[in-house]
This record gives C-alpha cells, sequence and structure tokens, in this order.
C-alpha cells in the first residue's frame, strides 16, 4: 500500500505520540507499505514553526530530513496535475493545505493516513 501522512500523522509518529491510532501504528510498521511525506506538509510545519504555533527540538529544515531519514520517509512527486485539480475538488475542506493532500493522494493513488473526519467524505482513500 501507498501511504501518504498527513502532517499531524507525521509528527505524532515521529514523536510516538499518544494521539496515534493503534491502526495507524500499525499501517506505519508494514515493510511492505510505501510511507510518503509531501511538500505540503513540510510547508505546513515550516509556516507553523516560524509563527510560534509548532514548537520542534531543532528547525525544521533539520528536524523534517532528520525524521524521514530515521524512518524511511519518502517525498512523493508534487506536480502540476495534482496543483490543478484542486479547482475541482469540492470544498468540503477549509484547511488549503489538507485539500492539497488530498489533491496529490488522488493523482498518486496514495491513502492518506489522518484521523480527519472531514478528509474522508472525499473520494480518496483513508485510513486511521
Amino acid at each position: 500500500m501507498r501511504i501518504l501522512l498527513d502532517t499531524c500523522t507525521f509528527l505524532w509518529l515521529v514523536t510516538d505520540a499518544p494521539e496515534l491510532s493503534d491502526s495507524a501504528r500499525k499501517v506505519f510498521a508494514e515493510i511492505e507499505n510505501e510511507v510518503y511525506l509531501s511538500a505540503v506538509s513540510t510547508w505546513e510545519i515550516a509556516l507553523k514553526y516560524s509563527l510560534g504555533r509548532l514548537h520542534l527540538p531543532v528547525p525544521p529544515e533539520q528536524y523534517i530530513p532528520d525524521q524521514r531519514t530515521r524512518h524511511a520517509i519518502d517525498f512523493p512527486p508534487l506536480h502540476e496535475d495534482a496543483t490543478l485539480l484542486l479547482k475541482r475538488v469540492p470544498r468540503i475542506h477549509k484547511d488549503p493545505f489538507d485539500r492539497m493532500l488530498i489533491c496529490q493522494a488522488l493523482v498518486h493513488d496514495l491513502v492518506i493516513l489522518t484521523p480527519d473526519p472531514q478528509i474522508s467524505q472525499y473520494t480518496v482513500g483513508t485510513m486511521w
């Protein structure tokens, strides 16, 4: 299975946070699954960090690559087709980062690992 991590899921996975569901832990731990973190999520993390709304032990430009390497998380491509799909995606979710993750998952046939119930209202695969 090809998994796209929601931003909060990534942060919870790398810190082994209690908010992470047992099933999300299992999906992440399955060796045959390909796990991805979008550049959209790194943008969201960097933005929240710069605004003082997210605290990390080191700056995001060090933290994200270190955690991706440590946990074998790859980047999916972010191509024009995913960004142009945004106009056709219903406005169920107001969060622009989540809407872009949805577009990227649709274009690249990824399942989003997310606790967000609004994302599951789209025609994209989700798990939690």
